[in-house]
C-alpha cells in the first residue's frame, strides 16, 4: 500500500520537476542521461514559459548537493544547465539565467577548487552567449570581486593555485565581454570594479619571465599556451580590455595601474612598468594615446617628492610612452609635457643643491649616491625632452625650440624662464645646462629651409647672450645648438676635430647657392654670430673642445652662408683673433694663445680652398709650412697633444709665422673680391646686454672709457691717472706732435667711415648713444624728482618698479598753501 502511494504521489509531482530528475542516473559516475535531457530541452524549448521553474528546480538540487559533498551530481546539474542555456534563446530565458547565475555563484563561494573551476567554465561559456534583449537590472559585482580573488589564489599546490589563477582570469575576461556586448557595458569601467580587475590581471602579469619578449603590438600566442599560462592569459585579456576602452572610461583603466605600481614598488627597476605600458600604449586606440600621457604626468607630480630612482622610472615610462604616441597622434598635450618637464627638471636641480649644501663639510656614500641619482633623473628628463621633439613636425619642433629656449635663465629676460633667484649662480648655470642639453637633442636632425627660419630673432638672441658665456660647457653647447641648425645638408661629421685638411675637396662637401633669404639673414645677424666666436675665443677656460667646435662654426657659416661680402668679414674676423693671441690684451694663457694661432690656421686653410683663389691658397700653405718647421705650436696637429711644448713669448716671432692682412688683400685683389673693408680692423658689435652682465664687458675691448654708474665698484677702478714729470710737460708743449696725433685721428676716422661695414658703424654710434643716454638719465633722476604725492610715487631699482606713498601729515606745503 505504501509502495502505491509514493507511486501515486510521484506521479501527482509536476512534468518539469520529473523531467530534471530524469536526467541524473543513480550512479553519478554514469553521466548524464543524455536520452532524458534531450527529453527535457525538448520540453524547455516547447514550453519557455517553464525555463525560471526548470532553473529554479535545477539550483535547488545543485545547491543540496554542493552542501552534502556530493560533486557528481552537480557536475551533472551544471552540464545540464549548460546545454539548455545553448539551446533556449527565447526572451523567457531571463528569469532562467538569473537561477544559472545563482548556482555559479554558489559554485564560486564553495572553496571547493573544483567547483570553482566548473562554475567559471559555465560562466564563460554564459559570456558568450548574445542575448536579443539587454538586461536592465542584472549586475556583476559579485562575478568581479570573486574572479579577481581568484587570481590571486595561493595554494600550496602549485597545479591547483595555477589553475585557479587561470580560472579566475577566464572568468573575468567573461565579465568583460558580456558587459561590453551589453548595453549597460558602462558599469564594469567603474572605478569600483577596475580597481580589482586591473590590478589582478596585472599581479599575473608579473610573472612573466621574459619581459622583453612581451613588449611590441599583440601577440598572437597558441590556444594551449593561452590556457596554460596566467601570464600569457592576463596580458590577452589586459589588452582586450584597454582595446575596447573608450574616451569616457580611459582612465579609469589606467589609474589603477599607477596604484598597482605604487603599491607593489615597481618603478625601480622599472622593467615591468616599462612593459606595462607599452602594452597600454599599443593596445588602446590611437586617438586616446594622449589620455596615458597626462595620466603619467599627473603621476609624476604626485611622486615629485619620492627618491630620484622612483622619479626617474617614471619618466623612462613617459619616454617609452611618447615614443609609440609620437608616431600617432600626441594631441593636445605637447607643450604640457615640455612644462612638467621643464618644471621637475628645475626641481631635480634644487634636491641636488639643497642634498650638496647640507652635505657641506662631510662627504658621506649616500649625499653622493643621491646627487649621481639626480642626475639620473636630470638625464632621463633631457632624453625624453628630446626624443618626443625630435618625433614632432617642423613646424611644432620650431615652437618648441622657442618655448625651451624661453625659460632658459638670460639676463634681460625674466618673462617666461624658470625662477632660479633661489638657486644661486650655480643653480641657475644647472639649469642652464640641463635646458640647453635638451634644446640641443630637440635641436638634432631639424632641417630649415632657411637659415631664418631656424634662427629667427626671438631665438638666436638669448642663445647668443653673453649669459650662456660664463661657462666652457654652457659655449659648447650653444655652438652644438648653432651647428644643428646651420648645418642643412649633413657636413659638420666631416669637419669633426680640428685640423689642417691637406685638400677638402676629398671631404665632398655638399653645398647649395646661397639664397636671398640667406644674405639678408648674414646682413641682419652675421655681426651677432663674428661677435659670439669672437668673445668666445678669449676665454681663459677653453678647453680643445671648445676650439673645435668654434673651427666647426666657421666652417660650417662658410659652406652655409657665405657670399664674397661674408668672406672677407671672415676674413678680418680670422685676422682679429691673430691679433688677439699677439698682442693678448686679456693676458691670456700662452695654451689659450696658442690655440687661436691654431684655430686661425686651420680655417683659413679651410677657406682659402673653398674659395679658391690659387695667391690667397700661396699665402696661406707657406705661412703653415713655416710654422711646422719652426713653430709647430701654432698648428692644431701639435699645441692639442696631451705634451706640448709651449713658447715663452709670441713678441719674438717674425711676421712669416702669421697671416698678413696685406697680403691677404693682394691675393684676394686680382680675384675680383672688394678688398677695401679688409684694411679696417674687426671690431665685436656691442649690446645693451654687454653693459648689464656680470661678465668683463666687451666694452673695454672698444677702448670706451666711460664709467656708466660711478659711485660703484670703486675698489676695482684702476687708476690710469699718469706723474707729471719735466719730459711729460715738454710733450704737452711741443705743439707739432699734437698736430700730427689730431690728423692721423681724422684720417683714421674718414677711412673708417668709408671702408668700415654699415653695421659696424651704426653698431659702434648706437653704443654711444646709448651710454650718453643712460648718462643723462641718470643725471636727470639725480636732479629732478617729483614732488611727494599721497598716492605714491614710483621708483625703479635694479629694473623693478616699486610705490611709496608718503602720508599727508608728513607732506612740507608752501607757505601760501597753509591757513
Amino acid at each position: 500500500f505504501s509502495a502505491g502511494v509514493c507511486c501515486c504521489c510521484a506521479a501527482l509531482r509536476p512534468r518539469y520537476k520529473r523531467l530534471v530528475d530524469n536526467i541524473f542516473p543513480e550512479d553519478p559516475k554514469d553521466g548524464l542521461v543524455k536520452a532524458d535531457m534531450e527529453k527535457l530541452t525538448f520540453y524547455a524549448v516547447s514550453a519557455p514559459e517553464k525555463l525560471d521553474r526548470i532553473g529554479a528546480y535545477l539550483a535547488e538540487r545543485l545547491s543540496r548537493d554542493v552542501v552534502r559533498h556530493r560533486y557528481g551530481y552537480v557536475l551533472i546539474a551544471m552540464e545540464a544547465l549548460d546545454q539548455l542555456l545553448m539551446a533556449c534563446h527565447s526572451q523567457s530565458i531571463k528569469p532562467f539565467v538569473e537561477s544559472f547565475l545563482h548556482m555559479v555563484a554558489k559554485l564560486l563561494e564553495s572553496g571547493e577548487p573544483k567547483l570553482q573551476v566548473l562554475g567559471t567554465n559555465s560562466f564563460v561559456k554564459f559570456a558568450n552567449i548574445e542575448e536579443d534583449t539587454p538586461s536592465y537590472h542584472r549586475r556583476y559585482d559579485f562575478f568581479v570581486s570573486q574572479f579577481s580573488a581568484m587570481c590571486h589564489s595561493c595554494d600550496h599546490d602549485p597545479e591547483i593555485q595555477t589553475e585557479i589563477r587561470i580560472a579566475g582570469i577566464r572568468g573575468i575576461q567573461g565579465v568583460v565581454r558580456k558587459t561590453v556586448n551589453d548595453e549597460l557595458r558602462a558599469t564594469i569601467w567603474e572605478p569600483q570594479h577596475m580597481d580589482k580587475i586591473v590590478p589582478s590581471l596585472l599581479f599575473n602579469m608579473q610573472k612573466i619571465e621574459d619581459i622583453d619578449s612581451r613588449i611590441g603590438p599583440p601577440s598572437s600566442p597558441t590556444g594551449g599556451e593561452k590556457e596554460e599560462n596566467p601570464a600569457l592569459l592576463a596580458e590577452n585579456c589586459f589588452r582586450e580590455l584597454l582595446g575596447r576602452a573608450t574616451y569616457g572610461n580611459m582612465n579609469n583603466a589606467v589609474r589603477p595601474v599607477f596604484a598597482h605600481l605604487d603599491h607593489h614598488r615597481l618603478w625601480d627597476p622599472n622593467e615591468f612598468a616599462v612593459s606595462c605600458f607599452k602594452i597600454i600604449m599599443y593596445s588602446i586606440q590611437a586617438q586616446y594615446s594622449h589620455h596615458v600621457i597626462q595620466e603619467i604626468l599627473g603621476h609624476l607630480d604626485v611622486r615629485k617628492r619620492d627618491s630620484p630612482r622612483v622619479r626617474a622610472g617614471i619618466i623612462q615610462v613617459l619616454l617609452e610612452a611618447v615614443a609609440i604616441a609620437a608616431k600617432g597622434s600626441v594631441g593636445p598635450t605637447v607643450l604640457e609635457v615640455f612644462n612638467t618637464l621643464l618644471k621637475h627638471l628645475r626641481i631635480s636641480v634644487e634636491f641636488e643643491l639643497g642634498d650638496r649644501r647640507s652635505s657641506a663639510g662631510s662627504t658621506t656614500f649616500s649625499t653622493s649616491s643621491k646627487e649621481s641619482d639626480e642626475r639620473i633623473v636630470q638625464n632621463a628628463i633631457i632624453q625624453t625632452i628630446g626624443f618626443f621633439g625630435s618625433n614632432l613636425p617642423d613646424y611644432q619642433r620650431s615652437e618648441i625650440m622657442m618655448f625651451i629656449m624661453g625659460k632658459v635663465p638670460v639676463l634681460g629676460t625674466i618673462s617666461q624662464a624658470l625662477d632660479t633667484s633661489h638657486l644661486g649662480d650655480l643653480g641657475t648655470r644647472r639649469i642652464q645646462i640641463m635646458l640647453l642639453r635638451s634644446l640641443l637633442m630637440v635641436t638634432s636632425g631639424y632641417k630649415a629651409t632657411t637659415v631664418t627660419n631656424a634662427l629667427p630673432p626671438p631665438f638666436l638672441d638669448p642663445l647668443l647672450s653673453p649669459s650662456l658665456m660664463e661657462d666652457s660647457e654652457l659655449r659648447q653647447l650653444v655652438l652644438e645648438i648653432l651647428h644643428n641648425l646651420i648645418d642643412r645638408h649633413d657636413n659638420r661629421a666631416k669637419l669633426r676635430g680640428i685640423r689642417i685638411i691637406p685638400d677638402v675637396s676629398d671631404l665632398k662637401i655638399k653645398r647649395d647657392k646661397i639664397s636671398r633669404q640667406d644674405v639678408s639673414f648674414m646682413k641682419k645677424h652675421g655681426q651677432q654670430l663674428y661677435r659670439h666666436i669672437y668673445l668666445g675665443c678669449k676665454e681663459e677656460d677653453n678647453v680643445q673642445k671648445n676650439f673645435e667646435l668654434l673651427f666647426t662654426s666657421l666652417a660650417l657659416t662658410t659652406i652655409e652662408l657665405a657670399n664674397e661680402e661674408v668672406v672677407i668679414d671672415l676674413i678680418r674676423l680670422a685676422i682679429a683673433l691673430q691679433d688677439i693671441a699677439i698682442i693678448n690684451e686679456d693676458n691670456l694663457p700662452m695654451f689659450n694663445r696658442c690655440g687661436v694661432m691654431a684655430l686661425v690656421a686651420a680655417y683659413l686653410n679651410f677657406l682659402s680652398q673653398m674659395i679658391a683663389v690659387p695667391a690667397f691658397c700661396q699665402h696661406v700653405s707657406k705661412v703653415i709650412e713655416t710654422r711646422s718647421l719652426e713653430a709647430s705650436y701654432f698648428l692644431p696637429e701639435t699645441i692639442f697633444k696631451d705634451k706640448c711644448n709651449l713658447p715663452k713669448s709670441l713678441e719674438k716671432h717674425e711676421k712669416d709665422f702669421f697671416f698678413l692682412t696685406n697680403k691677404i688683400a693682394e691675393s684676394l685683389g686680382g680675384s675680383g673680391y672688394s678688398v677695401e673693408r679688409l684694411s679696417v680692423p674687426y671690431v665685436p658689435q656691442v649690446t645693451d646686454e654687454d653693459r648689464l652682465s656680470r661678465r668683463k664687458s666687451i666694452v673695454d675691448t672698444v677702448s670706451i672709457q666711460v664709467d656708466i654708474l660711478p659711485g660703484n665698484n670703486t675698489d676695482d677702478k684702476v687708476d690710469n691717472t699718469e706723474e707729471i714729470t719735466f719730459e711729460a710737460l715738454k710733450k704737452a708743449i711741443d705743439n707739432n706732435g699734437l698736430e700730427e696725433q689730431e690728423k692721423e685721428k681724422r684720417r683714421l676716422v674718414i677711412e673708417k667711415f668709408q671702408k668700415a661695414p654699415f653695421e659696424e658703424i651704426a653698431a659702434q654710434c648706437e653704443t654711444k648713444a646709448n651710454l650718453l643716454h643712460d648718462r643723462l638719465t641718470q643725471i636727470l633722476e639725480l636732479t629732478i624728482r617729483p614732488p611727494p604725492s599721497p598716492s605714491g610715487t614710483m621708483t625703479i631699482t635694479a629694473g623693478h618698479a616699486h610705490y611709496q606713498s608718503v602720508p599727508v601729515y608728513e607732506m612740507k606745503f608752501p607757505d601760501l598753501c597753509v591757513y
